[in-house]
């Protein structure tokens, strides 16, 4: 699943990029690579801009699979994010935030696309449902931006 994620937050990449966003050499990140395409989720296909590397993508399959089951991760965080007193929600904020200054340390890229896939997109001191639209997040409501 972090494949397809990777694939998702990243748009189309190629294995060298893959297996670095998900820490495993080119030999795990190509197996699961063929895996993955013989069951339709992702394709390969020349890079126009450089015929001799192939990119990764998702197929309309492995999109909506990643939709799926990053839409019940968001529901099943909410629920126990909605369960935690109002201080306790607003902790999360400041932690979430340390996380991401730490990856960014790392060199990690965590933008605000990762975390919703991530499943960390809800405000803990606002524990609405997200919306896709992102207007919650312009209007400094619904997204913590991390």
């Amino acid at each position: 699943m972090r494949s397809l994620v990777a694939l998702h937050t990243c748009g189309p990449i190629n294995l060298a990029a893959m297996a670095a966003t998900l820490g495993v050499n080119s030999s795990t990140a190509l197996r699961m690579v063929e895996r993955l395409e013989s069951l339709g989720l992702i394709d390969r296909r020349v890079n126009p801009d450089n015929r001799r590397q192939v990119v990764l993508g998702l197929t309309s399959a492995g999109g909506e699979l990643v939709d799926r089951v990053l839409s019940h991760r968001r529901a099943e965080i909410r629920a126990l994010v909605e369960h935690l007193p109002a201080q306790q929600r607003a902790g999360l904020v400041p932690a979430l935030s340390a996380l991401t200054a730490a990856a960014d340390a790392l060199g990690l890229c965590l933008t605000d696309e990762t975390t919703r896939l991530a499943g960390l997109v809800d405000n803990p001191l606002n524990p609405a449902p997200w919306r896709r639209s992102g207007a919650a997040g312009a209007a400094g409501g619904g997204r913590v931006s991390i």
